[in-house]
């Protein structure tokens, strides 16, 4: 598995150090409040759990399961929801955890399904922000970790075809493996 990585972006340590920092940027943000966190599962559940755990608020989890890629290492450009939420998130406090923000199709997917319950407000949270590639250009994180160049990322949660999402640090994989 690490023999299928070109070269580590971020260290395990450096993780973990943005991520706590992150946790006390939307501690001092969201101070006297109550927001429901909302992960996109697969890819945002370490990086989630992580973020949480460094969050000192009364908060809400939940989880939704949306998809672009598949197995492919390009977005498809259709996105499909296969798990809602169960929360009831009218008049509240919305924070979208999401694993990387690429093309930002399914984030935006996500958002319009969301805004229709009637939030108090939506913002973004990523671990990163692909910043070469997007596609919805209106979209843009609240909160990140950190911007990516156009290299395909796994680890710490990001996967190519449900493989190296157990990376305790965050790679480029290399190439052949993605195109063959």
């Amino acid at each position: 598995m690490h023999s299928d990585v070109g070269s580590i972006l971020f260290s395990e340590e450096q993780i973990a150090e943005a991520v706590k920092a992150l946790g006390k940027r939307i501690t001092a943000d969201h101070a006297g409040k109550s927001p429901v966190i909302i992960g996109i599962l697969k890819g945002s559940f370490i990086f989630m759990s992580d973020l949480v755990r460094n969050i000192d608020l009364d908060c809400e989890l939940d989880f939704m399961i949306a998809k672009s890629y598949g197995n492919a290492a390009v977005s498809s450009g259709k996105v499909r929801v296969l798990k809602d939420i169960d929360t009831d998130i009218a008049g509240r406090d919305v924070i979208i955890v999401e694993d990387i923000l690429d093309t930002a199709r399914t984030l935006a997917a996500v958002k319009e399904i969301l805004m229709e319950r009637n939030p108090a407000s939506i913002q973004i949270c990523t671990l990163l922000d692909k910043v070469t590639t997007k596609k919805v250009s209106d979209l843009r994180a609240d909160y990140k970790c950190f911007d990516v160049g156009d290299e395909f990322v796994v680890g710490y949660g990001l996967d190519y075809a449900e493989r190296y999402r157990n990376l305790k640090y965050i790679g480029v994989l290399k190439r052949e493996i993605y195109e063959h």
